[in-house]
């Protein structure tokens, strides 16, 4: 299986994952000149944008510090552009959660970081 088979399958998982947790997936792979975004989701009133993650090396932890300021940078750019391109009301809350599989083991970080 290569790298984009793997990520599609845990996307897969993350977005069931989610739902098991009372999101409602909206889109997947939104994908724009400024970036992508894995998932895009919504949790009560708040439109949110997921980050998948997954680590099998064996190494502890659950790969969060892959989402550095620079991919930050690229998804909340993506964000905006998917704000702006859906006609989306300017004041809907937003939020940028990472779930992160540590092997099978999801992991979800809420608000982790901000637009």
């Amino acid at each position: 299986m290569n790298k984009h088979e793997i990520g599609a399958q845990y996307e897969e998982k993350a977005a069931r994952y989610l739902e098991a947790q009372g999101y409602r997936i909206v889109e997947r792979n939104y994908r724009c000149k400024l970036g992508e975004i894995d998932l895009v989701a919504r949790d009560g009133t708040y439109l949110v944008f997921v980050e998948v993650k997954y680590r099998a090396d064996g190494h502890s932890g659950y790969g969060l510090d892959s989402v550095d300021a620079r991919k930050q940078r690229r998804i909340t750019r993506a964000a905006s552009w998917y704000l702006y391109e859906k006609h989306i009301r300017e004041g809907q809350p937003c939020r940028f959660d990472v779930v992160s599989f540590l092997g099978d083991e999801a992991m979800l970080l809420r608000d982790a970081f901000q637009l």
